[in-house]
C-alpha cells in the first residue's frame, strides 16, 4: 500500500528529484537499522550523527528512495533521491501534508504518567474498528510525532498519537501538527519537575498546550479523579474546546467510570459505565492504574461511535510494551516454578513506582520465592529528588516487598531509608547491579525492574534473560 509517491514528496517538500524519478514508498524510516523493503529513508542530521553516512546501507536494505540535504558520496548516479535544504524540515513538511490529506479521526494523548500505556490501549481498541495508525514505542517528541504523521497512510481511519514533553512550550508545535479531534490528558503528577519551578501547576499548564491544536468542534477527555481536573477543563475552554468529557473511578457523575474493582495477580476486573452503557471489563495486567488508563480509551471509542464490545475484547488480551510492565517467565532451573519478571525498565516517577509496587504485591511468589524490587534512579525531579527517593521506603513496606536492590546516587537515599530486613545491595550503576542480581535469584521469585530510561535498567533485564539461557544450555 503506497504511503508516498515521488510526486507527492516533491509537492510536500519542494525538494529536487535526483536519479530515478518514478518510485512509490510503502513506508517511512528515519533509522537505517530498521529500514524495510519499500521504505522512504529520511537522512536526519543529529547532534552526534549524520544519517547521510548510512544512505547506501538503507538502499541495500530495500529503501526505494531517500530524502537528503546533499548527495552522499559513493551512490550510483541513478540513486533515487529527494534533495532538500534541511531533512528535519522536510519530515515536518511530510507530516503536515499527511495530516492535510487525511480523513482519519485523530486522537492524541499526553499526561504525566500512563500516556504510553493509554496510547497502546487506544491502538488496540481502534485497530478492531478500522485501519489504525499509531505511534511506535514512545515516539512522542519533536522527532517522533512528525515521523508518525509522515508514516501515516492517506486511507487511515484512526490516527493515535502520544505527545510528551519535559519543558514548557514543547507540546504546542506538536499538537499543531497532529490537530487532534480528541485530546486526552491522563493525569498531572510531579514528573520532570526539574524544568518546572512552579511544580505541578506549571506542569498542568504545559500539558494543557495540547488543547491549542484541537480541531474546531473537537473535544477533551480529562481525569475527574485528578486534582487538576477543573484547571485543565478551564484551559481547554480557553483554547476553544467546548466539549469536555470526564473519566474516573468510583465517581457517579463521570462520563466514563469504573466500580467494583477486583485486583489480582493475573489482572484486574471491574464494571465500567461508558456514557450510560454498562459493561464488564477485564485487563490482563496491572491494577487500578491500568483501569484508569482504559477508561479514556473506552470513552473515546464510544464518542467515535465505534463498537464498545469489540474494544473491550481487544483490551482483554492487550500486552504492555516492552519495558512498560510486560511480564516474562524465566526458567531458573525449575520450569514448573519460574522466576516472574516484570520488565518496567523504560521509565519511572514517584507515582509510577508506587503503582508498580502495588502490582508486585498482588503477584504471589512460587515455591520458595520472594517479591523483589530492583530499582534505578528517577530523574528530572528537581530539588526534592533525594526526599522523593527516600520516601519510596514506606510504600515498599506496605507492599510487602521482601528485598530491594538499588543503583544510582539518588537511589542510595532509598537504600539508606530501608529497614535492614528489606535492604539488599546498592551499586553505583545498573551495570554493576546486573553482575550480581541474576545469580541471587531463585525459582519462584517475582522480580520488578524499574527506573528512568537514563538509569539503563534494561541491562539488568537482559542479564536475567542471559542467566536463563545459560542454565538451559547447561541442562542440555
Amino acid at each position: 500500500m503506497t504511503v508516498w509517491s515521488s510526486k507527492e514528496v516533491i509537492k510536500a517538500t519542494s525538494g529536487t528529484l535526483h536519479g530515478n524519478e518514478n518510485w512509490a514508498a510503502t513506508g517511512v524510516s528515519m533509522d537505517s537499522r530498521s529500514v524495510s523493503q519499500g521504505d522512504l529513508f529520511i537522512a536526519l542530521n543529529g547532534e552526534y550523527f549524520d544519517a547521510h553516512k548510512f544512505v547506501a546501507d538503507a538502499f541495500e536494505k530495500g529503501a526505494v528512495a531517500a530524502i537528503v540535504s546533499h548527495v552522499p558520496a559513493g551512490l550510483s548516479v541513478d540513486a533515487p533521491l529527494v534533495v532538500v535544504e534541511d531533512t528535519l524540515d522536510a519530515m515536518i513538511d511530510l507530516a503536515e501534508f499527511s495530516r492535510a490529506r487525511s480523513g482519519a479521526k485523530v486522537i492524541a494523548v499526553t499526561g504525566s504518567v500512563g500516556k504510553s500505556s493509554t496510547k497502546e490501549m487506544l491502538a488496540a481498541a481502534f485497530d478492531v474498528q478500522g485501519q489504525t495508525h499509531a505511534a511506535q514505542g514512545s515516539y512522542n517528541n519533536y522527532l517522533g510525532v512528525p515521523y508518525t504523521l509522515a508514516s501515516m497512510h492517506g486511507g487511515t481511519d484512526y490516527g493515535i498519537f502520544e505527545i510528551g514533553m519535559n519543558h514548557p512550550g514543547e507540546i504546542t508545535p506538536l499538537t499543531a501538527l497532529v490537530q487532534p479531534h480528541i485530546a486526552i490528558i491522563t493525569n498531572i503528577a510531579g514528573v520532570h519537575t526539574e524544568h518546572f519551578p512552579g511544580g505541578t501547576d506549571d506542569i498542568a499548564k504545559a500539558k494543557a498546550e495540547i488543547f491549542t491544536g484541537v480541531k474546531k468542534g473537537g473535544l477533551a477527555i480529562l481525569n475527574q479523579n485528578d486534582a487538576y481536573f477543573n484547571v485543565l477543563a478551564g484551559y481547554a475552554r480557553e483554547a476553544g474546546v467546548e466539549q469536555v468529557y470526564s473519566f474516573g473511578i468510583d465517581t457517579e457523575d463521570a462520563d466514563a467510570s469504573a466500580a467494583n474493582i477486583i485486583e489480582g495477580g493475573n489482572g484486574v476486573r471491574c464494571e465500567v459505565n461508558i456514557l450510560g452503557e454498562r459493561k464488564d471489563l477485564f485487563l490482563p495486567h496491572g491494577g487500578r492504574h491500568t483501569v484508569m488508563n482504559a477508561l479514556p480509551v473506552l470513552l473515546a471509542v464510544k464518542l467515535c461511535h465505534c463498537n464498545l464490545d469489540k474494544a473491550i475484547k481487544a483490551l482483554s488480551s492487550n500486552e504492555p510494551l516492552a519495558g512498560r510492565g510486560r511480564r516474562e517467565y524465566l526458567d531458573y532451573g525449575d520450569p514448573d516454578n519460574p522466576v516472574t519478571l516484570i520488565d518496567d525498565s523504560f521509565n519511572a516517577s514517584p507515582t509510577s513506582m508506587q503503582a508498580g509496587f502495588k502490582v508486585l504485591a498482588l503477584i504471589d511468589p512460587g515455591r520458595g520465592g520472594r517479591r523483589i524490587a530492583i530499582l534505578g534512579d528517577m530523574l528530572e525531579l528537581g530539588k526534592d529528588e533525594k526526599r522523593l527517593h527516600a520516601e519510596l521506603a514506606l510504600p515498599l513496606r506496605a507492599a510487602n516487598i521482601d528485598l530491594v536492590y538499588t543503583c544510582g546516587s539518588l537511589m542510595k537515599n532509598l537504600h539508606d531509608a530501608l529497614p535492614p530486613e528489606q535492604k539488599a545491595v546498592h551499586k553505583e550503576s545498573s551495570t554493576e547491579l546486573a553482575q550480581i542480581v541474576p545469580d541471587a535469584l531463585v525459582p519462584g521469585d517475582v522480580v520488578m525492574v524499574k527506573g528512568s530510561k537514563s538509569s539503563k535498567m534494561g541491562v539488568v533485564v537482559e542479564a536475567m534473560r542471559k542467566v536463563e539461557k545459560m542454565k538451559n544450555q547447561q541442562e542440555q
